[in-house]
Order: C-alpha cells, then sequence, then structure tokens
C-alpha cells in the first residue's frame, strides 16, 4: 500500500506517507504559510521513496474541524491531487487524529476526551475510546460548543484529556471528569495518524471519489469545495 496524508486543520503543518507499512513525515508548526509549504512537503516525500502521485493507492487528509482556511486548504489540496493522479480519497476527523496520537503515546489508555481550540472561546471536542483495533472509535457525536458545556458520555467515569483546548481553558475544562495528562493537552493533530486511521479504509477499498474531499468545520455545518491546485508530478 502507498497512501499520502495531509493535514493543515491546525498550527501543524504535516504530509506523510505510509508505504507497505513504513512511514514518512515531513511536519511543521507554522503560524500561517501552509498554502505554501504543503505541497513542497508533498513532492519531498514522493521524491523520497522514488514515487509520484500515479504510484499512489490512495489520499487521505484532515477533514476537520479546525480552522476555516486551514481545512478547506486540505480539502483543496486533496481535490487536486486526486483528481490529477485518478485516485479516491479518505477524509479523517482532526479530532480523532488527535486521539490516535494520544493512544500510540500511552499504549494502556483506553478514553480520551479531546479538546482543540476553536477560537471564539469556543472548543472542537469529542470522546473516544480505544477499539480492539487499536483504532480510536468515536462515542456519540463531535461538537463546538462553550468550554464548560463539554461532557462525557453517560456511561463513562473518568477521561484523559487530550489537545491544546486543554492549555487554551484549562481552568473552565477542569470541571469535566478527565484524568490530567500534561503531555498529551499539548497535542496537535497530524498526518501520520491520519495516514493510520485512513489505512484499513483503503485496504477495504472503501475509497471516495475526490469531489466527496470536503471540509467538516462544525461550527456552521457548512462545506465548501474549493477549486483544484495544480497537482505536483
Amino acid at each position: 500500500m502507498k497512501l499520502l496524508a495531509l493535514d493543515t486543520a491546525t498550527e501543524n503543518c504535516s504530509a506523510a506517507l505510509l508505504v507497505d507499512g513504513a512511514l514518512f513525515t515531513r511536519e511543521e508548526e507554522l503560524a500561517r504559510g501552509h498554502a505554501e509549504r504543503i505541497l513542497p512537503m508533498i513532492d519531498e516525500l514522493l521524491s523520497e521513496v522514488q514515487s509520484t502521485l500515479a504510484d499512489l493507492d490512495a489520499i487521505a487528509f484532515g477533514r476537520g474541524p479546525g480552522s476555516f482556511t486551514g481545512v478547506r486548504l486540505a480539502a483543496t489540496v486533496t481535490q487536486g491531487l486526486a483528481f490529477g493522479a485518478g485516485l479516491g480519497v479518505v477524509p479523517i476527523s482532526d479530532l480523532r487524529a488527535v486521539a490516535q496520537r494520544a493512544f500510540h503515546i500511552e499504549a494502556a489508555l483506553t478514553r480520551v476526551v479531546v479538546c482543540n481550540d476553536a477560537r471564539m472561546s469556543e472548543v472542537y471536542w469529542g470522546c473516544y475510546e480505544r477499539g480492539p483495533d487499536g483504532l480510536a472509535r468515536l462515542e456519540g457525536e463531535e461538537h463546538v460548543s462553550k468550554p464548560q458545556e463539554v461532557r462525557l458520555p453517560a456511561n463513562w467515569s473518568t477521561a484523559t484529556a487530550a489537545g491544546r483546548g486543554f492549555m487554551a481553558y484549562g481552568e473552565v475544562l477542569a470541571a469535566v471528569a478527565v484524568e490530567p495528562s500534561g503531555p498529551l493537552t499539548k497535542l496537535l493533530p497530524r498526518a501520520a495518524e491520519i495516514a493510520f486511521l485512513a489505512a484499513p479504509a483503503v485496504s477495504a477499498g472503501q475509497l471516495l471519489r475526490p469531489e466527496a474531499a470536503i471540509p467538516v468545520y462544525l461550527r456552521d455545518n457548512v462545506a465548501h469545495v474549493a477549486q483544484p491546485p495544480k497537482a505536483p508530478r
């Protein structure tokens, strides 16, 4: 399997290439300039493994939630590359990617509540548990709300905190019944986990057409499909 993954939903601009179980990555935390960095990152990865877009099986991307421009950029780039190379796509939640990153870091972890900073005094959040296959599974729905409205599922007594929403609104979120974990509250989504989460769908042939690479914003429940950019060769 050759799977390209990319994410620009947050400050963390990243790309990953999963090739027969081997992972190659590029990652850079940026205040701005994701549009100028993501395609060069992808080019670098393809050159590193001496491949082209035509050699890939699929493209996965962080579909949000996240910043409006960042989520739209990831969808736009994915559409452009997929259309140009005739590839299917796999959208992955950026909240789920943070949960998966937390599970990779702490092997004994089974449940996390992920909060990412949504600005405007709000957070994007969702609750995830580790499935039998090791993959993060969403319990309930993903939300955008005031920090004080974050709640664990009724059948959960506790969970571990993950995501930078806890850094931005720690005092308010302290009311949520979670176990503190300093390192996990510094996490942002990245393409490495997006590739890992998308791999089963690629193996099963569960791919979407390029035009289905649309953002999920949560805040306004709209999705915009932008014009695809020029794909790298």
